[in-house]
């Protein structure tokens, strides 16, 4: 398994935990939220690193474009 799937998986179960708090205004929902929110983050990061989406901000329809001048 890849160390991105990894991160979502543990970014879906903070979200299950969160989902599992009386009330969206307690601390440990907030927590969970931002846990959920970092793994993610983590997931997304590593999916570049491993070359499998190209990095924030590139044209993804044409990657060999050549700046103008």
């Amino acid at each position: 398994m890849k160390p991105s799937q990894i991160y979502k998986e543990n970014a879906d179960n903070c979200a299950m935990l969160a989902e599992g708090e009386a009330s969206k205004d307690s601390p440990a929902y907030k927590r969970y939220r931002r846990m959920e929110e970092a793994w993610r983050a983590l997931a997304e990061e590593q999916e570049w690193l491993d070359g499998e989406v190209p990095p924030f901000g590139t044209n993804r329809a044409n990657t060999t474009k050549k700046p103008p001048g």
